[in-house]
């Protein structure tokens, strides 16, 4: 996107200017010359402007995009056209969302869609965000699926913080560990270390241990530090790849409970994205596919797919599903159920609520195992270092 000053004047003889944020000169003179204005000057403005610049590098957050989403229903609902609207949203929003507005609003202008402008804005909107604005544009009930997908971004936004504020104590305390095992790393037991040295007393194997790592941790702090980001980066890089990652997520299913937890997390959102999908009077086998590049996984991504081959050869939804390993025995009986109904959508969100509640459940016995299991290596850690510290001083004072 590019931006461009103008200068016009309309049919009374009025002068005004502004600017436009557009793909090329061509368009910014089209929308001009669509208003009825005659134009007088028309160039790209200076790159570097600073609130153009800043809203480059600005994202919208989440909550920013819902509101988008939930005022857009309002007022298309409300009877106000579609440009009207972004204007009003756009002297509305904040920082992060205002330059988004102002792309979409200059396609709509220039002639494009909704749906082709809100995915063509940089505004991190979903695939699921754009097939059913697309949806809702093609059916004429723009305003309806827009208040859907507001509902439906403001459950996930719901869910995914519960998920991640139930991981914040364990976190917060993982970290206090780090922050205290270092301090008595680096300043606590060299003292302790030297002052053993000046007895010259034999020590044993535990206190040799600890003073080791101690002296790891202050003379060669750099190196460790080295190392610690080499393994990171180059774990980092290897997940990235399909087998790599394909590895490291099915080890994550095998960790008790959370492995449990991470296949319900998925399952809420691929129940919750199909419904809202098939509510917007998208078929099954397109939602299949957009769905299947949302959830984050590869392997129930590529478990998608396939069902999506079965479905295009005529096989059922729940038929599909069952000869897929990694979806439960429940998901495609109730599917199954709603194909025989005709209200697989209404059914499918049902499910979304179920898998949703079993991992509030599960996120609740992941913080009460990992509260005793963060007690035991708190334990063993400081009943490490009183061994190590103490035994040195009863051998001295057993040689008197």
């Amino acid at each position: 996107m590019k931006t461009f000053q103008y200068k016009v004047t309309d049919r009374e003889g009025n002068v005004s200017s502004g600017v436009l944020e557009v793909v090329d000169e061509k368009q910014a003179a089209n929308i001009l010359r669509s208003k009825g204005l005659l134009i007088t000057a028309l160039y790209e403005a200076d790159q570097f402007n600073l609130e153009a610049f800043a809203g480059r590098f600005s994202k919208p957050k989440a909550d920013e995009i819902t509101n988008f989403t939930r005022q857009m229903a309002t007022m298309i609902g409300s009877g106000l056209p579609l440009v009207e609207a972004l204007r009003i949203l756009k002297s509305q929003s904040g920082a992060g969302m205002k330059p988004i507005i102002e792309r979409i609003l200059s396609e709509v202008e220039g002639g494009s869609t909704l749906a082709d402008a809100v995915e063509s804005s940089g505004g991190g909107f979903s695939s699921v965000y754009v097939a059913m604005v697309k949806a809702g544009e093609s059916a004429g009930v723009l305003d309806q699926v827009m208040g859907k997908l507001a509902d439906a971004l403001d459950k996930q936004r719901e869910f995914r913080s519960k998920t991640k504020g139930a991981m914040v104590y364990p976190v917060i305390i993982f970290f206090a560990m780090i922050v205290i095992a270092s301090i008595m790393m680096v300043f606590v037991v060299p003292k302790l270390t030297a002052m053993y040295k000046d007895f010259g007393a034999e020590l044993p194997g535990p206190t040799k241990v600890l003073m080791a790592v101690s002296d790891l941790a202050v003379n060669y702090w750099f190196v460790v530090l080295g190392v610690i980001a080499g393994a990171m980066a180059i774990f980092s890089s290897w997940s990235k790849t399909e087998v790599g990652g394909l590895v490291v997520e099915q080890l994550t299913f095998k960790i008790p409970i959370w492995g449990k937890l991470r296949k319900d997390i998925i399952l809420t959102e691929f129940a919750r994205t199909i419904s809202v999908l098939l509510g917007a009077g998208i078929p099954i086998l397109d939602a299949l596919n957009i769905v299947a590049n949302t959830l984050g996984s590869r392997v129930y991504s590529a478990g998608i797919k396939q069902a999506a081959v079965y479905v295009e050869k005529g096989v059922g939804l729940a038929e599909s599903i069952t000869r897929l390993e990694m979806f439960p025995s429940i998901l495609s009986q109730m599917i199954s159920v709603g194909e025989e109904t005709g209200k697989l959508d209404t059914v499918l969100a049902k499910l979304a609520t179920f898998y949703e509640s079993e991992s509030e459940i599960k996120i609740k016995a992941l913080t009460t195992a990992i509260e005793p299991l963060i007690m035991i290596i708190m334990g063993i850690g400081v009943g490490f270092l009183v061994i190590a510290v103490i035994m040195p001083i009863y051998n001295l004072t057993s040689q008197f």
